[in-house]
Parts: C-alpha cells; sequence; structure tokens
C-alpha cells in the first residue's frame, strides 16, 4: 500500500492475471465513467502510478472527447460500450452519486471490477443494491477514501491498533470550510436528489468515514443543521452532531461550508493515554504519557487541504487507494475501502440527516 507518486508501476503477475481477468502488457488499464473535475486529478493519479487510462465517457459527448484527448483515452458513446471494453480492467465511476447504481450493474454484467467516488448513493437502499450487484457479478466494488492513506491516519490506524492512547474517551472531527456561491451555481449541487444533501455528504463524509475507520461503529447521533444557512441550497451548509460509540466513547462532528476563508479539518482523538490530532493530511499534535517507544509519529505543519479550494489537495493518497484496490483485485479479496465500506459512512450521514430533521421537523 503506500509508496510516493513517483514509485515504478504496478505489474501483475502472469498467473494473477490469468485468475482475476486483467490481461495485457502488465499495467492495470481503467476505464472512467464522467469527466469532470475529479477525473482529471484522478487521471493524474493513474499516470503517475503507471497505470493507463484507455477509455473515458460522458453524457456530454464534447467534454467527453476533450477529456479524452488531454488524457491520451479514448472516448466511447455509452457505459455499457466501456464497461463491455475489451482492454479495461476496471472501472473508475466519476459521476454524479444518483447515476453510480447503473454502472455498477454494468460492470457486474462484464465481470468489471469498479471503484466510485464517494459517496457511494444518495440513499442507502440503493448503495445496497450496488454491493449486491457486484457480489452477483463475482467483481469488486471500493469506494474512495483517500484520507485513509495520508500518511497520518496510517499512522494514527496503526497506533490505535496497538493502543498506545489507551481507552478513547472522545474523537471529533471539524470541517470549517467555504464554498463560495459560484460553487453552488449549478441546480444540481446541493440538492437532495442529485447529491444526497449538502455539506456533510459532498465534504464532511471523509471525516466521517475516518471516524469510522479509526474508532468504530456509531450507535447514537444527535444533530442539529441550518438548510441554505449561507448559500441558495435547498440541503445543508452547516451541521452539528453528538455522537456516541459503540466502545463507550463520544464524539462530535461538526461540517460546514459556510465558515470563511475556510480553514483544515481536523480529527482530534483523546484516550487516556494521550491526544493526537491530524490537521488537513498532517499529524500536528502527539501527546502521549509516559515512555511512548513505538513507531515515531510523522509530525508536520505543512498542511494541504481543500478548505477553500476542492482540488487544493495531494494525489498521493489516491496513488496509495487505487494500487490497493489494484492489489484487491488480483488477489481476490475485498479491498480495504469496499462498498461496505462506504455503505457504514453512508449510515452514519444519513443518521445525521434523520436526527437534524427530527429536530427540525418544519424544515
Amino acid at each position: 500500500m503506500g509508496g510516493a507518486a513517483s514509485a515504478a508501476p504496478f505489474v501483475f503477475l502472469r498467473q494473477n492475471r490469468m485468475q482475476t481477468g486483467f490481461d495485457g502488457g502488465g499495467f492495470v488499464r481503467v476505464g472512467m465513467v464522467g469527466t469532470g473535475a475529479i477525473s482529471a486529478l484522478h487521471a493524474t493519479a493513474y499516470k503517475n502510478i503507471g497505470f493507463e487510462l484507455v477509455a473515458c465517457t460522458n453524457s456530454t459527448a464534447a467534454k467527453g472527447r476533450e477529456f479524452a484527448a488531454k488524457h491520451g483515452a479514448e472516448f466511447v458513446e455509452t457505459v455499457e460500450e466501456l464497461c463491455a471494453h475489451p482492454r479495461i480492467d476496471f472501472v473508475d465511476v466519476c459521476t454524479m452519486p444518483n447515476f453510480r447504481l447503473t454502472v455498477v450493474e454494468a460492470c457486474a454484467r462484464h465481470g468489471k471490477h469498479v471503484m466510485v467516488e464517494k459517496p457511494m448513493s444518495t440513499e442507502l437502499e440503493t448503495a445496497r443494491r450496488m454491493i449486491e450487484a457486484a457480489r452477483a457479478g463475482g467483481v469488486q466494488l471500493g469506494v474512495i477514501s483517500q484520507k485513509r492513506w495520508d500518511d497520518a491516519a496510517l499512522f494514527l490506524k496503526r497506533a490505535l491498533d496497538a493502543g498506545r492512547l489507551g481507552r478513547i474517551i472522545q474523537a471529533d472531527a471539524y470541517v470549517k470550510w467555504w464554498r463560495s456561491a459560484e460553487y453552488y451555481a449549478r441546480p444540481i449541487k446541493g440538492s437532495w436528489a442529485g447529491e444526497g444533501g449538502g455539506a456533510l455528504i459532498n465534504q464532511g463524509i471523509h471525516q466521517a468515514d475516518l471516524l469510522l475507520h479509526l474508532i468504530g461503529p456509531v450507535k447514537k447521533v444527535s444533530a442539529m443543521w441550518q438548510l441554505g444557512g449561507l448559500h441558495a441550497i435547498e440541503s445543508e451548509d452547516t451541521v452539528n452532531a453528538l455522537l456516541r460509540y459503540a466502545s463507550g466513547a463520544n464524539g462530535v462532528l461538526q461540517v460546514s461550508t459556510a465558515i470563511w476563508p475556510g480553514y483544515p479539518e481536523r480529527i482530534e482523538i483523546h484516550g487516556t493515554a494521550g491526544s493526537a490530532i491530524m490537521t488537513g493530511n498532517r499529524l500536528t499534535t502527539w501527546d502521549v504519557q509516559g515512555s511512548d517507544e513505538g513507531e515515531a509519529p510523522p509530525l508536520g505543519s505543512a498542511v494541504a487541504s481543500g478548505a477553500s479550494e476542492p482540488l487544493a489537495i495531494s494525489t498521493v493518497p489516491f496513488e496509495r487507494q487505487m494500487r490497493e484496490f489494484a492489489e484487491a483485485c488480483i488477489e481476490g479479496r475485498p479491498p480495504a475501502c469496499s462498498g461496505e465500506d462506504g455503505y457504514r459512512a453512508l449510515e452514519l450521514v444519513r443518521g445525521v440527516y434523520r436526527s437534524a430533521a427530527e429536530e427540525s421537523p418544519s424544515a
């Protein structure tokens, strides 16, 4: 897993390619559905690790052809054609979240492994159907949650599993970001039908996933929100939730896109033996009582964050997740961030929304 952007291309053993359906000249070959802003970042990450972007498709053909020309890929007219493409090993879905089930079902029909951007869907029922379709088709389903692959998050996972902070008492996530009126200018942005909500499901779901990944399941949620508190959207641009973990720890999940000028997101974890804070993609605090002889913490202060600019983020964690997904497909095992993991993150988001709606039934 790991590895810098300049690492050598990922090479498959011939026997593994034969066993898992991967084929070709030793490199992973990707098809992409959707060619919006995040797709360009994905394409750059694939190029950095030596994966070949073979083909792409977009419902707006002109945009798709422009993207294909820029990234040296073939443009195909339909999702079905892309998923049936003989030179594609897996499909990367970068569409709006309300159009991912269709692609996963097509991938399952054609035996193509599939990775989707977060959130995996807008609704839990649809997310479950995606998982079932992939399982029935014998293909792997992964969900992009690249924050897990930041150096700080990788360290924290190992440290927490080793009990270095003791019993966890409090685990919080704060996302005080800024998005402009122009960001929300498209009618689909911040809509319930198209995006499934606002700040939490689009921006804060990464931190929700990290809390689940690092601390474990949440069993109780109490939330309040502001619908269109600053922006002209129908969903929330600010939400605050109190969490009760199955472990007994408490937590706060606070997400906003209305805080100018935007500040790096934080994960704060406090245990009986010490505390840790992850700011943006860096571990900025590691305070442990007594003698701590474990792995040295990767402390840093040069933070990368999408606090005010959505794409002001590193491609390295994407590259690491993409490599791990390919490895999982070769080995015939679920990826480290599977459809089930994506479902759990969406389940927490929907739980926060449900609680907030009950708190403000007239909203």
